[in-house]
């Protein structure tokens, strides 16, 4: 018999992710630090808006690209956050998650054999979605030493004449990072020379601690015409569970992510499609009460890192830190390893991003400041008996 099996997805690794969290789930005591998704419940007005819908019987199939007041509320939202004007009807889409963005556009746009620069560490989907549209992944590895941001140098030395996109991936998961404004200009000024197209994930845009709101390059001049932006309710608005996000991107290639969409998913949830509209006009207090919160467990791990010795760089987006434990001698697969046997503390190898991980743990706070307060405790012990190891 035959192998049945597609060669290119027999060659995809599972997610690194979900196999920590696999085994937390069964583990007795266990502490969890390894998945990225809020605490907080989704506020009660969303949640409220979506039980109205179930009981007003709006529970049919919405059009392709959304319902039209969802995707007018997103349209108002971008530009009165980011003065960038998106039309609703003919460029703005609505997604089953990021997740599915990312997988649009990246179909939507690579040809077999074109070239996909991809910044790493970053999140897992971004690779194997690359490798299923017959692209060619090619990984920039950010350092620590320059806050694990792209700099236009890294860029540069990794464009070739197949290169066809550029994934943007900030705020940053896993590391936290963040691409200030003069950093972007500078990936733009790029992009608009050697034409090369861009997937902005920008699922973290409310979570964001610089001192200045997150910018986005579809601002920078010459950029909104060749970039896919694509954000989501999961993360800000404490809604993973909803499944929804969009994406705002020129007409000519939404219409062909929009075809894709209709024959893969046909639409996304109608229920969860109008608790986003009530998100949208109404949630911008919630946002700001959760993201405050998320910075002040930031700054605790922070502080309670350097207390305890454990390096790491100050991250200023997202809900994540990403601590260098080079010194222990372990790999972060070993590290992860140990401390969840010894300490019953899952966080996740910095390798489940990408080979250049090595050395690190993600490691997130979006729990409450008790659970952090208890897991740490527990690290503190697990590095002191390791330190006495070295």
């Amino acid at each position: 018999m035959r192998n049945p099996l597609s060669q290119v997805v027999q060659e995809i690794k599972p997610s690194g992710i979900r196999r920590f969290f696999d085994i937390v789930s069964e583990m007795k005591d266990a502490i969890s630090l390894g998945v990225g998704e809020p605490d907080f419940d989704t506020p009660w007005h969303v949640r409220e808006e979506g039980i109205y819908s179930l009981e007003k019987g709006r529970t049919f199939y919405t059009s392709n690209a959304g319902l039209k007041e969802l995707r007018a509320e997103i349209a108002s939202y971008m530009n009165r956050k980011f003065q960038i004007s998106y039309h609703a009807d003919r460029e703005i889409l609505i997604t089953v998650g990021g997740s599915e963005a990312i997988d649009l556009a990246i179909r939507a746009l690579v040809n077999p054999g074109e070239e996909v620069l991809i910044p790493m560490p970053s999140f897992v989907s971004y690779l194997p979605c690359v490798q299923l549209a017959y692209g060619v992944p090619v990984v920039i590895e950010l350092k620590e030493e320059d806050e694990f941001r792209l700099t236009k140098e890294e860029l540069l030395e990794h464009i070739t004449d197949k290169t066809k996109l550029l994934v943007l991936p900030f705020p940053n998961n896993p590391t936290g990072a963040i691409m200030p404004r003069r950093a972007l200009e500078e990936i733009a000024e790029v992009c608009v020379e050697k034409d090369i197209f861009v997937v902005s994930d920008e699922i973290y845009a409310e979570l964001s601690y610089y001192g200045e709101r997150h910018v986005s390059i579809a601002e920078m001049p010459g950029m909104k015409e060749r970039t896919i932006l694509i954000n989501g309710f999961s993360k800000a608005y404490a809604m993973t569970g909803w499944r929804l996000g969009y994406v705002c991107a020129p007409e000519n290639i939404l219409s062909q992510m929009l075809k894709i969409h209709q024959f893969a998913i046909m639409c996304a949830p109608t229920t969860s499609q109008y608790a986003a509209v009530e998100a949208m006009r109404n949630g911008d207090r919630d946002v700001a009460e959760m993201t405050q919160s998320y910075n002040q467990r930031r700054r605790f791990l922070l502080n309670e890192f350097r207390e305890m010795g454990l390096e790491c760089f100050e991250p200023y987006g997202a809900f994540y830190v990403f601590p260098n434990i080079k010194k222990y001698g372990m790999t972060s697969e070993q590290f992860a390893e140990k401390l969840l046997e010894e300490e019953k503390v899952a966080v996740v190898p910095g390798t489940a991003f990408g080979d250049c991980g090595e050395g690190y743990v993600r490691i997130s706070y979006a729990y409450s400041l008790e659970r952090l307060k208890l897991a740490l405790d527990r690290i503190k012990s697990f590095l002191e008996r390791h330190r006495e190891d070295l």
